[in-house]
């Protein structure tokens, strides 16, 4: 055996292990997830029981050995060759001290901690650190790449250089996508390839030839093309998006996607977003010069967003979410993935905000861009609010904690048409609160005056509206409850069971509002949660007189691990004098769609419900009933099976007693299973139970190996039309999409699941739990 020591900071070819990348995934733990993901290589030394070296020496054991003329030594027989970077087995191998150049021959196995190496010969130099490797084979580790070339370089600058060869992420000797090229370079850092006179081919099969491309090994940010989207639907015919994906800087970036429609023409989206320690935004701009199906007019359609969020000092915040449209059916014609079809209102908000010790501003500019036919809606310009908050202390023997609160607003509505009132509302609201709390119970008494001045202009002949209202209401509100548990015992298992009694008392006075018009208010919802608000609107033209008080209980059993197994909420407001709802029309509803008579004593029932059968069955429901005419104004519940991420079924239903003057009645079924390791099915189904008929159906279908996957859905889902711009619409849109990826050329590893076949924008799903009421 020969031991060299210190051959001049001996890293030899072997430092080629400083160059190249170590390959990293995120797996995942979901039994469904193990079953689609496939074994990722990871770094085992091939020599188990090898010394292990620290330092910059080089330990080489063989069969024979021999050295000539003090400069070159010759290694035969099971050659093994360690430092601290890498290993080399080969059955010849030669130094040459004086050169510093090492030549081996003979079933080479190479192996660092980034990659292992099948070579026939292997050629290094120490003085340039670079070493060629010739008929090899290789395999990433972190990594499914793979391939073989037959040349191999590797250099600490420059990287690795694969020259006629071959690459993919597919296991087995017959991949079923290959991309064979003259030369693959893989860089230094270990985050993009570049491919040469490169064939992709699919099942051994050329189908596409590039000059030159260039992809992401790592999971790093690499500009270049993203996987096309194919698809087709009644509205716009074939579709076909190919997105561009530029890295610009580390923290800017943007994709810029021609969105070919047979139909309508082609449209070009673009989004830019940039990120800062401070600052964070996107730019989205949809343009389509002129849209084939529309005939009425040849107006350009488009859709465009801008969304920040900064911190312009210590104390200085800014936002900003704006967005405007060509057209109201632009949504329900074309779509887009900033808002659903069936969103009415487009958000058009400034907030500049300043935080200081005890109080805080924000002044905000506000707008919505109405679509359809909506009751307009307000400009807030501008609205400026502030609030005070002052810590104090009364008695010193046992001191009690209160809080002074100072709150004012300053809005300034602006009309969107001649028929709109316009208004100036000054609001000032002052008062002290007293919150105590402990483990066991808690009570907070909270004693304010409210005052409103309302300006109103432009006043309409005959309206009840006075150009000059001031409006003073006290406020009293004491809150408390008390927390009981006990410790329970069942099937062996302990569980612990709480308590939770509220209880509160609520008083405004009652005053005539109706000379107040409606300008920023709406009716709040009224479930159990909402039992212990202290207002009944948003908003302020509307503050409902209130003499009650609301009583409440929450019973929960939590386990070992203090994980809520099953909860019970359930409550009602009792009224100690005429329940003083406004008979007004907001959002062109009327309020007397009110689940509780102007003159009951009493307000519906409100109960929430929660069970955790075990980690599979969970159960969820909300009620709110009238116990006083005996039925439902409001209900939900939904039944979810979930075995995992990936395998769950969920069934919801909902009621609603007045929507619009006529009752809802929804329900809807979403399913996502493995149905085996390769492949896998979603779907979603809602129905209008009152109508009888089908409001969307959704199913797809994916198929996924170790490299690669294609998934096709079909979408069927109600057409609205929002205008009457003279354009026959369907009553339904449907199509279809087809997706094909392949992994380890755009980045992803692993199993990619089947969540953005739900997520993707094209179908507009959400997540668990969305039929609310």
């Amino acid at each position: 055996m020969f031991f060299f020591r210190k051959f001049s900071s001996c890293s030899v070819l072997l430092t080629m292990v400083l160059s190249l990348p170590t390959f990293a995934i995120t797996t995942e733990q979901e039994t469904a997830q193990a079953q689609l993901q496939c074994a990722i290589p990871t770094y085992v030394p091939i020599v188990s029981n090898a010394v292990q070296v620290t330092d910059d020496s080089i330990r080489i054991t063989s069969t024979y050995s021999s050295i000539e003329k003090d400069q070159v030594a010759n290694f035969s027989g099971d050659v093994t060759l360690i430092d601290k970077s890498q290993t080399i087995i080969a059955d010849q191998l030669t130094f040459d001290r004086l050169l510093m150049q090492f030549k081996a021959q003979g079933n080479i196995h190479y192996q660092n901690q980034s990659i292992d190496i099948l070579a026939d010969e292997l050629n290094a130099s120490k003085n340039d650190k670079s070493s060629v490797m010739l008929n090899t084979s290789y395999q990433l580790y972190g990594n499914l790449g793979r391939g073989s070339a037959g040349e191999l370089q590797i250099n600490t600058k420059d990287g690795l250089s694969l020259l006629d060869s071959t690459f993919t992420t597919c296991i087995g000797d017959k991949p079923d996508w290959q991309i064979k090229a003259s030369e693959i370079n893989i860089s230094a850092d270990g985050s993009t390839g570049q491919a040469f006179h490169a064939q992709v081919r699919l099942f051994n099969v050329p189908v596409l030839y590039l000059p030159y491309f260039s992809f992401p090994v790592s999971k790093q940010r690499k500009s270049g093309f993203l996987y096309p989207t194919i698809g087709s639907s009644s509205n716009s015919g074939l579709e076909i998006e190919i997105p561009y994906y530029w890295n610009i800087a580390p923290n800017i970036d943007a994709t810029i996607t021609p969105y070919y429609m047979s139909e309508r023409g082609t449209q070009l989206k673009t989004e830019f977003r940039y990120l800062t320690d401070l600052q964070s935004g996107s730019i989205n701009v949809e343009y389509l010069n002129k849209d084939n199906a529309i005939t009425s007019n040849d107006d350009a359609r488009y859709l465009a967003r801008i969304q920040h969020i900064g911190t312009l000092s210590d104390d200085f915040r800014a936002y900003v979410d704006y967005t405007t449209i060509s057209d109201d059916n632009y949504l329900v014609d074309i779509g887009s993935k900033e808002y659903s079809s069936n969103d009415a209102y487009l958000y058009q908000i400034g907030e500049l905000s300043y935080f200081g010790a005890n109080w805080q501003t924000t002044m905000k500019i506000q707008d919505f861009e109405v679509l359809g036919n909506h009751q307009p809606s307000y400009k807030t310009l501008p609205h400026i609010e502030t609030l005070v908050q002052q810590p104090f202390t009364l008695f010193t023997e046992q001191t009690l904690q209160g809080q002074f609160e100072l709150y004012s607003e300053l809005t300034s509505f602006k009309a969107e048409t001649n028929q709109q009132v316009s208004a100036n509302r000054y609001h000032l609201e002052a008062g002290f609160s007293f919150p105590v709390s402990t483990p066991a119970w808690f009570l907070n008494s909270e004693f304010k005056l409210m005052h409103t001045y309302y300006q109103q202009n432009d006043i309409q002949e005959g309206s009840e509206l006075t150009k000059n209202v001031n409006r003073t209401l006290p406020k009293v509100r004491f809150h408390g409850g008390i927390n009981f548990d006990r410790t329970l015992s069942f099937f062996g298992n302990n569980y612990t069971q709480t308590i939770e009694p509220q209880i509160q008392y609520l008083y405004i006075n009652e005053k005539n509002q109706t000379t107040i018009g409606f300008y920023d208010t709406t009716k709040l919802q009224d479930d159990y949660n909402g039992l212990f608000r202290d207002r009944s609107y948003s908003g302020l033209d509307r503050i409902a007189g209130a003499n009650q008080y609301t009583w409440g209980i929450t019973s929960r059993v939590l386990d070992q691990s203090n994980l809520e197994i099953f909860r019970l909420s359930i409550g009602r407001i009792q009224y100690l004098s005429d329940n003083r709802l406004f008979d007004e029309l907001i959002d062109n509803t009327t309020l007397a769609n009110n689940e509780d008579s102007l003159t009951s004593k009493q307000s519906s029932v409100a109960a929430n419900l929660f069970y955790r059968l075990n980690q599979q069955w969970q159960m969820s429901s909300d009620i709110q009933y009238n116990t006083i005419e005996s039925f439902t104004n409001k209900s939900q519940v939904s039944l979810n099976y979930q075995i995992d991420k990936y395998n769950s079924v969920q069934l919801n239903h909902r009621y609603t007693r007045h929507v619009s003057g006529s009752s809802l009645e929804q329900a809807s079924v979403l399913a996502s299973f493995a149905i085996n390791k390769d492949w896998a099915f979603v779907g979603r189904l809602t129905e209008d139970l009152k109508q009888n008929r089908s409001l969307e159906s959704y199913a797809g279908l994916q198929y996924e190996s170790c490299c690669w996957a294609i998934r096709v859905a079909y979408h069927r889902y109600i057409n609205s039309s929002l205008s009457d711009d003279g354009e026959n619409r369907d009553e339904f849109n449907s199509g279809f999409v087809l997706q094909f990826i392949i992994k380890g050329l755009n980045g992803k590893q692993g199993s990619i699941g089947t969540q953005e076949m739900f997520d993707s924008s094209i179908f507009g799903y959400k997540r668990h739990y969305d039929l609310q009421n």
